[in-house]
């Protein structure tokens, strides 16, 4: 009887604990992280927030959705140790389309690579600024970073080597002597870049084992895709030159207008992106504050030292808020060169009907027309006889009268107390010459 009991008290337990794990099998999460464009701060933002994210929810898998040309080597570094560092939650990485530069790299990170059929990944040269290939130092440090990825993740590094070296030859597989290796989906997964070829999410949630898990997808909302714009590299440079061309237009032209909103717009997209890319903070924002009102204060300022520190004060904040030195510096240089081109334009072309300007600028001639003449000519002079007071070395003094006047000779040396007679009047310049009877 005891034992009868015993059993259905087992029975009953079981039968109120199934439901339980029938709850916690349903209730497997997985996240869905879509990486797209261009590797960039903006995007390390958006997905360390995606990331904590699904560790505070206790997800089952992060699954990056991959297709990107590639971006910044150091925002690739940074993303790359941010994946690293979560240990707790799988990441899968699903290429869709492209996997390029910076974003073979950080495939590489993932603990599980699913390509779609059309899908690839490698060419991961790096280059500079101007779109050049990069100088040997950084290749090799880019070389070694590529070394790395492929080791973290247990995978053969010549693969990873040759996608950023040209001269490196793999024997099995499809690629030219001197171009970079780029593997196709079937490539990757006989070299074991990949673990599977797959059609949609759906497949890879089932070759994971998770097919019955929500599947939570985490969007970039707009805001956080306006900043991903405003921030890129090419963005950047026609932000600040927008802004710097507004507020030179509008500081010369009476009241506020669309120039100036214009300049306040661009420059304020600039720092809003910045900041939601957490490469500005306030105190850039507050020094950029600062510069304005220096420069409002320089027009009613006569010493001009406000001026300076006001300009100072802005291509401060945009340095404290730009991604890396060179670029926000070419973007500077680019933005002043805009600025100062605008400004010559409007001086050539609209000076004088602007207010600012009538202040600042001459517009008035002292004209002969006018009334204004910059000495009298005596041109009643010519032909009259004066005698010299002093030596004419060719110049001197003549007197007419009890007139005296400065005089030159027309070449010749003409001695004191000699009469001369005038031959010209030039402004105040009296040309004279000896006198001789018979010219009577």
């Amino acid at each position: 009887m005891k034992k009868l009991r015993i059993v259905w008290v087992v029975m009953l337990l079981a039968g109120l604990l199934m439901p339980l794990f029938s709850v916690t099998a349903q209730n497997e999460t997985v996240y869905r992280i879509p990486l797209d464009d261009v590797v960039e701060k903006a995007l390390y933002t958006f997905l360390a927030q995606s990331i904590d994210e699904a560790q505070e929810n206790n997800a089952d898998a992060i699954i990056i959705e991959m297709n990107t040309p590639g971006g910044l080597v150091d925002e690739a570094e940074n993303i790359a140790k941010l994946l690293a560092d979560t240990e707790d939650i799988e990441i899968i990485m699903y290429i869709n389309n492209r996997a390029l530069s910076a974003g073979a790299y950080l495939a590489l990170y993932a603990d599980q690579i699913y390509m779609s059929p059309n899908a690839t990944m490698g060419a991961a040269a790096v280059i500079d600024q101007t779109g050049n290939a990069a100088d040997e130092k950084a290749r090799s440090a880019w070389a070694a970073s590529m070394r790395n990825a492929a080791e973290y993740s247990g995978r053969d590094p010549d693969y990873a080597l040759a996608m950023v070296d040209e001269s490196l030859e793999l024997p099995d597989v499809d690629v030219e002597a001197g171009e970079l290796l780029t593997l196709a989906a079937s490539e990757a997964l006989e070299v074991g870049y990949a673990e599977g070829i797959v059609e949609s999410l759906d497949e890879v949630l089932a070759a994971i084992g998770l097919e019955n898990a929500e599947v939570i997808s985490v969007e970039e909302s707009f805001l956080v895709k306006l900043a991903r714009f405003v921030t890129n590299p090419i963005i950047v440079p026609i932000l600040l030159s927008i802004g710097s061309l507004g507020l030179v237009l509008e500081l010369y032209s009476p009241g506020f207008g669309l120039p100036g909103l214009a300049g306040i717009s661009a420059l304020v997209l600039f720092f809003y992106g910045h900041m939601i890319a957490g490469l500005a903070g306030y105190e850039a924002l507050m020094l950029f504050a600062l510069g304005v009102i220096l420069l409002v204060a320089e027009i009613f300022l006569p010493f001009g030292i406000s001026g300076v520190l006001g300009g100072l004060a802005i291509i401060g904040s945009l340095y404290l808020a730009g991604a890396d030195f060179t670029q926000i510096s070419i973007s500077i240089l680019i933005a002043l060169a805009v600025a100062i081109i605008g400004m010559v334009i409007i001086m050539k072309f609209f000076g004088k009907k602007l207010k600012l300007f009538n202040k600042i600028i001459l517009n008035d001639s002292t004209s002969t027309e006018k009334g204004y003449v910059s000495s009298i000519e005596r041109r009643e002079l010519i032909g009259q006889l004066a005698d010299t007071l002093t030596p004419l070395r060719p110049s001197g003094t003549i007197v007419i009268g009890d007139e005296r006047l400065d005089a030159v000779s027309e070449g010749n040396f003409v001695d004191r107390n000699k009469k001369v007679i005038i031959r010209k009047v030039e402004g105040s310049r009296i040309v004279v010459r000896e006198y001789k009877e018979e010219e009577i």
